[in-house]
This record gives structure tokens, sequence and C-alpha cells, in this order.
């Protein structure tokens, strides 16, 4: 490419540029510029057969104006000037359209048809729908979403560039057949007519009713009466009787497909029904929960497995077995013989789990999150009857960071981000296996972020191993504890109060204020740890029974953490008197 400045009158538009053969553009927004300084910015020209003559294929507007103001000041006798120009090289009819439609497309947006036309071009130049997308900066759907337009008769898309009809009117009627069009322009036409627009067009298509093609459980390719929108999102069955017979036949085929696996019962739900889940409570396969099959009018169908009435739930609460209405066939082995199978396999797989510690950890894990016959794992209620200490936990930091990584555990596991904790299943085997097979396609790390989850959720509160995972971690709290109102309402000690007066103002003060009321050494204590009344501020002060390894106040115990602390110490006396023991035994 190169510039130069060429002469007005051997300029023309070229065939390529998208507003060839179009009445004059509107320049009234740049011909005041363009008669004060010229054209500034050059025009694209190519050859055109001659090499004194050239093409526009991008700023015919730019050359309107300027033929314009030439005009004026030929009549005033003044002197026109040269267009400036970037001259292409020798290239196809494809880069010049490219080059005219990006040119406008970046000064001004064109119609969604003069698009058309101009992509239609670029197509029939051999450009494929990946390089017009990759040339305009538009996704592959925009431009499919365009080129979709061809799919009208003429006259609809002058009505769309007139702004006659709206996008919804073309968009669904783009899915219509030739006679369609024809049918739906002559209810234009009348003006007694009603003529359906927007949404109501793909009704009026459809027969009133649209069974989207993402609803079938059935393989649809090669499948006639099956209608596209514009965007090529969403398609729809043309003929809802034939979407129902096979529809339903692949509802029976899975019907069978349930109870060869076992299940008591399969239930459909007709479309004129429904299925509400309240109504019903989940149950077992083996203790007769049923599949209920819930079919919709528009063809979404859903399965829900392992559901029974209230009151068969009721009656399973009891210890009743339920009559699903199909009797179970006589097993070829005998109850005992089970037994010695699975004693036998059990055995087997143990032994074997021994050389494969990692799926053993992932197992385990799945046992103490959903549990088992064997197992149950309860999450720690953490609760209280004070009202202000369960809003204190509530609302400190230790709880909100648990519960962050608590919500990534329960993404990470596909549960809903709605369960309260990850722990505390109902021991379901299904579940159990589901959960297993889950952990084993997850990678070390992950599954022990999980851990740490399950082993916070089922942590006793107030417990020595509490103690003990602090000490060895050895947790800061005033990183995680800041003294709140509930923490002062419940020290009542006057005693503890002087001590605490000491820790944070000094034993000149504690001594001087030692007979003064709870209220005001507790004002005094406030007033430190905020900076408060003149007080110098101290930061990062933990009570004595919250530090790790905690410490009372006074020798009259009765401190929880401080017990559980000496249990701990006695443990850790016993295991380093046993390994100082070890060498001497050898």
């Amino acid at each position: 490419m190169k510039l130069d400045f060429i002469d007005l009158g051997k300029l023309s538009v070229s065939k390529a540029n998208m507003r060839y053969a179009k009445k004059a553009p509107d320049v009234s927004d740049i011909l005041p510029t363009v008669r004060k300084r010229g054209v500034i910015v050059p025009v694209l020209v190519r050859q055109n057969g001659s090499p004194e003559t050239f093409e526009i294929v991008a700023g015919a507007r730019r050359f309107t104006a300027a033929c314009q103001v030439a005009d004026e000041r030929r009549a005033e006798g003044q002197e026109v000037k040269p267009m400036p120009c970037a001259i292409l090289d020798e290239s196809d009819d494809a880069d010049a359209i490219e080059a005219s439609l990006i040119e406008n497309i970046a000064r001004l947006d064109a119609d969604e048809v003069t698009r058309w036309e101009t992509f239609t071009r670029l197509v029939r130049q051999g450009r494929g729908m990946e390089d017009i997308s990759t040339t305009f900066g538009l996704p592959e759907i925009a431009v499919k979403r365009i080129l979709a337009l061809g799919n009208l008769m003429p006259r609809i898309r002058t009505l769309y560039r007139d702004e006659e009809i709206d996008a919804a009117t073309v968009r669904h009627l783009t899915m219509a057949s030739k006679s369609q069009q024809r049918a739906w322009l002559a209810l234009y036409d009348d003006p007694d007519a009603y003529v359906p627009t927007g949404h109501q067009v793909k009704a009026w298509l459809l027969g009133g009713q649209s069974i989207p093609v993402r609803y079938a459980l059935f393989d649809t390719a090669g499948i006639a009466g099956i209608v596209a929108d514009l965007f090529g999102e969403d398609r729809y069955f043309a003929d809802s009787d034939a979407f129902w017979t096979a529809q339903n036949a692949a509802i029976a085929a899975r019907r069978e497909e349930y109870l060869e696996a076992g299940w008591p019962d399969v239930v459909v739900v007709g479309p004129t029904e429904h299925f509400s889940t309240w109504e019903y409570q989940k149950a077992p396969k083996r203790k007769g929960g049923r599949v209920y099959v819930d079919v919709r009018a528009n063809g979404e169908v859903t399965f829900h497995e392992g559901y029974v009435t209230g009151k068969e739930a009721r009656r399973l609460d009891k210890g009743e077995a339920l009559d699903t209405g199909r009797k179970a066939p006589r097993p070829e082995i005998t109850g005992t013989c089970q037994t010695y199978l699975d004693l036998h396999r059990h055995a087997a797989v143990r032994a074997a789990m021994t050389g494969h510690p990692g799926i053993a950890l992932r197992l385990m894990v799945a046992h103490a999150i959903v549990g088992s016959p064997l197992w149950t794992v309860r999450p720690e209620p953490q609760t209280t009857r004070n009202d202000a200490i369960r809003e204190s936990v509530e609302i400190c930091r230790g709880e909100a960071e648990f519960d962050t990584k608590r919500r990534e555990v329960l993404a990470l596991l596909d549960f809903s981000a709605e369960e309260p904790t990850v722990t505390g299943g109902n021991g379901d085997a299904y579940g159990l296996v589901g959960l297993f097979l889950k952990l084993l396609g997850l990678p070390d790390e992950a599954v022990m972020a999980i851990i740490a989850i399950v082993m916070g959720e089922s942590l006793a509160s107030g417990s020595a191993a509490v103690e003990a995972v602090g000490q060895e971690i050895g947790i800061d709290m005033a990183r995680y504890w800041q003294a709140d109102d509930a923490f002062f309402d419940l020290i009542r000690d006057r005693e503890v109060l002087t001590t605490i007066v000491a820790e944070v103002a000094g034993q000149t003060v504690a001594s001087a204020n030692q007979q003064e009321k709870s209220k005001t050494l507790k004002a005094i204590i406030r007033n430190h740890l905020a900076g408060a009344d003149g007080r110098i501020k101290v930061e990062g002060w933990v009570p004595r029974w919250m530090t790790f390894p905690p410490d009372a106040y006074t020798m009259r115990g009765g401190v929880g953490t401080v017990d559980k602390a000496a249990l701990v110490a006695a443990a850790l006396a016993a295991t380093e008197s046993d390994a100082e023991l070890q060498p001497l035994a050898a």
C-alpha cells in the first residue's frame, strides 16, 4: 500500500464499496470540516483497469463531500485540491469489500441488512464465516445471525432496514418457509387482519405450541420438521405429534431401564399432572423408593429418583415394608450364601486397600461426609442459649473465613451452595459410592482441602483436640478475636478484672482502681483497647483463657480451656518420654 494525491476526476466509487449503487450518502456532518480543512484521512482506492483511474473501496462519504466542496470552489473560480488516497496492492474483491466494511463499521455502524449484503458478497468471494468473524471482530454467532437474513424475502428485509418491523419479528420469521413468509406479508398488508409480531410469530408458525429440540430424549439427527431461529441457538419441532410419539417411546425405554436396574417401580406423571417434591419424601431403592418421571406440556422431562409418598414414609419410619405392587423374583442364592460371598469379598478388599492408601483416604472422607451403618459423624452444632454469644460467634473472623472455605468445598463436590454443612449425611449407600467416585477424580491437594473442612465441622467445641491443634499450629487469637460487648458482659469477677486492668493499663492503674466497681474496671479496659478517653491504645490484647496454650488469672481453677491444656501437656510429656526410652530399649 502506498499514499498519493489523486485528482477527483480520476476517482469513482467501487462496486465493492458497501455504499455503491445507493443514493448519495448524507455528508452534512463532515461537510463543514471538509470545507475548512479538506479530506484529512486518506480514502482506500485501487486501480480501475487503467493506471490513471482508481476506484474507491472505502471512503465514499469523504469522496462525496470532497466533490461537493470542489463544485463550490469551481463556481467561485478557486483551485480544487486532489484527494489523499491509500492505494491498495493488486488483490481480490474480497479484500476490497472487507476494507469498505471495516472502515464503515469503525466509523459508523451499518444497518444489519447492509451488513448482510456485504457479508454475502464476501462469502461469494470465498470468505468463510470464521474469516469474516476474525476480520470484523464479531463473534461467529453474530455473523451467522446476519447471514441468516438471507432466509428472508427481500421485502421483509426492506421492512426491517426501514425499521417498520423489529428484530424479534425478523428473528422468528427466519424460521418460516417462503410460503409462510408470503402469508405473513399478506397479513401485514391487510389493514383489517391481525399480523403476529415479536414472539407471537413463533406461536403463529408452530401452531401455538413451541417444543424446543433440547428437550428431546431421542436422537434428533436427520429428523424432518425442525426449524431454527435467526441466532441458530434455539430449534423447535414444527410437528408436535411426531415429537410426542418419539418422546413417549424414549420415556418407555428409560422406564424399562430403571426397572431392570432394580427400582421397585417407575411412575410416569403426565403433562396434565405435576410432581411436587414437598408431597413426597426421599427413600433409597432398597426401601421401596420409586422413580417418578415428571413430563411437562412443553416436552421437558425430569427424572426424580428415590421417592415415596408421605404416608409410605411414615410406614418406613415404623420399620414396615412397602408393597410396591411388584413381586420380587426368587433369588438365585440364599441369604447364607450371600453372607459367605460378602465376607470373603470384604476380606479381599480391605487387604488390598492396605497397598492403596490414597484410595483408603478418599473412602474415609466419603464415609465422614455421607455416613454409613458403621460411621456416624455429626457436625459441631455450636449451640448456645445466649443470643449475644451466638451473634458474636456468627460475625467473628474465624467463622467468616471457615464459611468461605466451606462454600469452596461445597462447589468442588457439586453440593448445593445453600447446604449449611458438608458433613451430616444420612448414610445413603448410593450417595456414599457416588461421592467416593467423585473424590477419586480429585487431586490430593483438593482432597486435603475437603478433609480440613470435614474435620473443622466435626471438631467438638471445648475439646482437648481443639487445644492440641491450636498449640500445634501456633494460633494467634488476636488475628481472629477482639473484645466485644458479649465478652465484657460475661466477666463479673472483680479480681479477674483487676488483673486484666494491670495487663492493659499497668499495675499502677490497677492498684489505684482495685476498689472500684466492675463497671469502672471494664470501662478502663475498654478505653485502653479502643484508645479512647485519653488512654494509650493497646493492640492485639487477648485474655489468658483464649491463648494457645491458655492460662488462668487466679488459683481457684474452673477454667475449661486450662484443664484441656493440662491433658495435652500430659499427653505430650508421655510422648516425649516414650521417645527418650526407645533408644535405651534398642
